[in-house]
């Protein structure tokens, strides 16, 4: 372990990784304390659109964890970027959550639902029928189709919810266009956590519990893979995959072991 506590940045998936639902896991609080204590750079990512970097450093707060808002990048973020990059000016129908919406509005995206250049879509409780028909008609009008992540269902409290996945599957269905997935495993997003860090990917480890999602995007932007067994992948589903991590813990506090 001491190749990765020896690097100069670290990358973090957030569920699963630091915590499920409202509860922080075993051996996260040393390790934030330790990146802290040791002047690690570090950032946490999340193909979550739904909340800001300032809503989830005061949940992390809730739980005892004292991480500031700069120590977040989200989907919605690197959406908004992405788009930002491509189009710089241009505007969006957005089906979303406020944290979407306010991603699009810092890079300068402005809400248009007569002629957007794109429709963009990431999880929300708003989802509904009319939202679908107008999302279509702009589509088929020309608007690009974008998702925040390509992520079928999150995990609740309350059990299996739809994620942006599914709920873009409809759009594409009726008009026959794909959408452009920004979130991971495209390793767009993990690139623009690097680049927050001003590291080289060699100084980086990328943490995640997931294989199709974080190490996948991990081993494609060439930075070291540490896949945690705390979240959705058993150590028996490795050998699914042809491609696997550098490293695999129980979880994140094994690293200090």
């Amino acid at each position: 372990m001491h190749e990765v506590l020896n690097k100069k940045g670290f990358i973090c998936d957030m569920d699963g990784v630091i915590y499920h639902g409202n509860k922080v896991l075993d051996g996260v609080k040393d390790f934030v304390n330790w990146m802290i204590a040791n002047n690690k750079k570090f950032v946490f990512l999340t193909n979550s659109p739904e909340k800001t970097p300032h809503e989830l450093s005061m949940k992390l707060a809730r739980m005892g964890l004292e991480v500031s808002a700069d120590h977040f990048y989200t989907s919605a973020m690197a959406t908004a970027e992405f788009l930002h990059s491509q189009a710089p000016g241009c505007t969006a129908y957005v089906i979303g959550e406020a944290a979407l919406t306010k991603a699009m509005y810092d890079k300068h995206i402005y809400m248009n639902d007569v002629n957007p250049d794109y429709v963009v879509l990431g999880e929300t409780r708003t989802y509904s029928f009319e939202k679908i028909e107008k999302a279509i008609a702009l589509v088929n009008k020309g608007a690009k189709l974008i998702g925040a992540n390509p992520d079928t269902v999150g995990v609740t409290e309350t059990g299996i919810m739809p994620a942006t996945g599914a709920l873009i599957s409809p759009i594409e269905i009726a008009t026959g266009k794909k959408a452009y997935f920004v979130g991971k495993p495209n390793p767009l997003m993990l690139r623009h956590g690097i680049r927050l860090l001003d590291c080289r990917s060699s100084e980086i480890a990328f943490i995640g519990d997931r294989m199709d999602t974080d190490i996948i995007a991990g081993i494609e932007s060439n930075v070291d893979t540490v896949l945690v067994l705390s979240g959705v992948t058993a150590k028996e589903d490795i050998q699914s995959f042809p491609y696997r991590p550098k490293y695999v813990l129980n979880g994140v506090g094994d690293l200090l072991k």
